[in-house]
This record gives structure tokens, sequence and C-alpha cells, in this order.
């Protein structure tokens, strides 16, 4: 059993950080509310335990001071609903006497949002005194953000110190990030697929050294296919490429080869003649794009052949689209790589998909529910499978 799960909340105030930085539209609407979601488990145990929550999260990146733009009163009336109609009150500050007050003040039951963490510099600056101030809110800490595990913040890291051990804790979001991270990192079944897509190698570089060292199969899909491409001799076109990266490109492919691992690039594309929704497309081999053309999608043939690759997997990572996925004429493989992750998932591979771009692709073409676990956290993932050691985690663990 989880140290979350074990402890009894009733009559404790938990203050909890968690990630609510949620896309908002120009009317204060909440667009994508997953992040919320995500920890309404948490808040519930604490409630039914019989015990209050005092939230505390960022929204943005508000650079002076308070604004209504980057205010959470905006996102107190869509928690009350994820909650069932439980009491919420708001604190138009995170420290202070309103917020002091307020907490002080919860009966058991009831949650308070505070103001956002990011209205103060001291914050990301994990300041220690502005630590202490929020810590006084709460009889027992809980971080469940993974979303900001990565960053040394005063909310996040430097909160922790003023807790003891048995008052400092993960809640379930946390618990889960953490225990599929290391079931991919360190208990992976072989064979092991990582699918690594997105724009550009010089993001993706530690992660791929680092999976050299567990993975079977990479996958290497979306703009960064061609800096490999062209690393090769291939001709790209107007494809986009890093040309200060084919260096590391032939490194990273030499090292795979000496560990006995495979690297799959996409054998064929769909070209445009420009990047635009309604642009003309073709296709042709990744090696051999005529000028003035841009592969955008990987090809037909490609999709088969990592298909093929991922429907042998037992344990696979998902990090990043194969195309422009957000354009119809080239999320076909995008699309067909979710299918295929959920396919083998379905038939008994571990699966966990992170990383903003494949995380909104799997819950736009709806197989969220279809893979082992989605992340929460993009930037925090990455770090975690680049062997770096997280702030937020090591608070608590430490």
């Amino acid at each position: 059993m989880s140290k979350f799960t074990d402890h009894n909340f009733k009559n404790q105030k938990a203050l909890i950080r968690v990630d609510f930085n949620v896309p908002l539209d120009a009317n204060f609407t909440i667009t994508d509310d997953t992040r919320m979601k995500a920890t309404i488990p948490t808040i519930k145990k604490i409630l039914g335990d019989g015990g209050s929550v005092v939230l505390m999260s960022h929204l943005g990146r508000p650079k002076d001071g308070p604004s209504d733009k980057y205010s959470l009163k905006h996102l107190v009336n869509h928690l009350i609903k994820l909650l069932d109609g439980a009491t919420v009150k708001f604190a138009d500050d995170c420290i202070g006497e309103e917020a002091s007050q307020k907490a002080a003040a919860l009966q058991p039951g009831e949650v308070l949002l505070l103001e956002n963490l990011r209205f103060y510099k001291e914050e990301e600056k994990g300041d220690e005194a502005f630590a202490e101030k929020l810590s006084k809110l709460g009889d027992v800490y809980i971080n469940d953000a993974f979303g900001t595990a990565h960053r040394a913040h005063a909310s996040t890291a430097v909160i922790a110190k003023f807790f003891p051990g048995d008052k400092k804790m993960f809640g379930l979001v946390m618990e889960g990030e953490v225990a599929s991270a290391e079931k991919v990192m360190h208990q992976s079944e072989k064979p092991f697929t990582a699918i690594i897509g997105g724009a550009k190698v010089s993001d993706k570089i530690l992660i791929i050294e680092n999976l050299l060292e567990r993975a079977t199969d990479i996958i290497i899909g979306g703009g960064m296919a061609y800096t490999f491409m062209k690393a090769q001799g291939g001709s790209i076109g107007s494809s986009l490429c890093e040309d200060d990266r084919l260096d590391t490109a032939r490194d990273l492919l030499k090292k795979a080869e000496e560990k006995g691992v495979c690297i799959h690039l996409p054998s064929d594309s769909v070209i445009a003649d420009r990047f635009a929704a309604d642009a003309d497309i073709s296709s042709a081999p990744s090696n051999e794009i005529p000028a003035g053309w841009m592969g955008l999608d990987i090809g037909m043939n490609a999709c088969e052949q990592f298909t093929n690759c991922i429907k042998r997997s037992k344990t696979i990572l998902w990090n990043g689209p194969m195309g422009v996925f957000e354009m119809e004429k080239f999320q076909h493989g995008t699309k067909g790589i979710a299918t295929a992750v959920a396919q083998a998932t379905q038939a008994g591979a571990f699966s966990l998909v992170g990383g903003g771009d494949s995380v909104a692709a799997v819950n736009q073409f709806g197989f969220a529910d279809k893979v082992s676990y989605v992340s929460t956290g993009g930037g925090a993932l990455l770090e975690y499978f680049e062997g770096k050691v997280l702030p937020g985690i090591a608070a608590i663990n430490g």
C-alpha cells in the first residue's frame, strides 16, 4: 500500500501542490481539464477521510506580479463541478493574512484554492522564507504535481523541509507517474520500443542516449527524422533539419549499432509543397525528397514497418508525434502509431505516453483509455528519462 492511501486525513488540513496549469480561452473557459481531473481522486480521498484541503498551483507565466489573465479564480466553478459540488473557497493571495485566516477556518470536507503562486518571484527562485509561509497553511504536505517535479521551486521542492517525514508524501498522480516511469526505465520487459517524435533532435539527444542503454528498438519520426536522413547522405528537400546536429545524429546511429539497438527511421514520407493545411501533397522515399518539398508525416510503408515493430513489443514509451497531426492531411502516421500502441497494450504490453504533443494526439484520436498510462508531465517525464534527479521527487524521498 502507498503512504498516501494508508494515511488517515481525519481532521487534518492537507496542503497539496497540484498542477492546475490548464489552457484557458479568451473567455477564461478551460479548454483541456486533463490536469485538474487527474488530481481529483487525491482530493476526494482526503475529503472522504474527514480532512480539508488547501490547493496551491501556478498558472501560465505571469511576468509582472498579479494579473486577472493568470488568476486561478477562473478555475473555481469548474473545480466545484469536478468535486461534485463540494465547498471550494478562494483566497486572493497565496500567503498573507487572508490566506492564513481562510486556511485556519476550513472545516472538514472543504477546499481552499490559493491564488497563483507565480505572482511571487520567490516561487520560481525557490525562496525558503516564501516556502515556509506556504507551509504554515497545512498540517500535511502532498506533492501531486508531476508536471513541475523537475523544477526546484518553493512549492514543489523547498517546502518539504518544513514537514516531518510522516507528514510529507506524494499524491495519487505523483505515485502513478513515478511508478509507471520506473517500470519503463528500470523494470521494462523486452522487447522495449521507444517511439520518439517531434521537431528537433537537440531536444531529444539525452533521452535517446539514455534509452540506448535500455531499449531494444527506437522508432524516430516527426521533423527530427530528416536530420538523421540528411546525416546519412539523403536528399530531404526543404524538410526541417538541424544542420548543426548532423554529427550528433551520425554519432547516435553509430552508438546504437554498437549496442545492438535497432533504430527505425521512416522509409517514406508524406510530402507537401508548403507548410499548410491545404498544401498539395505527394509521397516519396524519405531520403529522396525533391527540392521545394518537405516531409510532414511518415508514409504508408513507414507506418506499416513501425506498426509491426510496436506490435512485437512488451514495453512501449511514446514521446512525440510522427508528423504535423494538427493538420488533417498529415495525421495518418500519428494516428497509425496510436492505433498500434493501443493494440499492443491490449495484447499485454505496458505502454506509457508522455510529452505534450503525444498526449494531445492520444486524446484527440480517442486512445487515452487504451494505453497503460498517460503522463501529465511533459518536461518532467523527459528529464526523468534523461536520467536526471527530479527535485520534486527527491524532496519527498530524501
